[in-house]
């Protein structure tokens, strides 16, 4: 798939767990890590919106697009 996901990336920049930034944003760890590995189908405007509050950072530092 073309759209990379770096929830990873900003997770290690802020020196922060899965699990805290799950129970942050109010998902299961488990929706969460089928988010950060591409799995999802779709991302919700509210989740995305949650994510870049909580790592205090932007959509485009969470999602790249890459030519296959």
């Amino acid at each position: 798939m073309p759209i990379i996901i770096n929830v990873d990336v900003m997770l290690a920049r802020r020196k922060m767990s899965s699990g805290e930034l799950a129970q942050k944003i109010g998902i299961s760890a488990a929706n969460l890590s089928i988010l950060k590995t591409g799995k999802a189908k779709a991302v919700r405007f509210t989740t995305l919106e949650a994510i870049c509050k909580a790592l205090d950072c932007q959509p485009g530092d969470l999602l790249e697009y890459r030519q296959e």
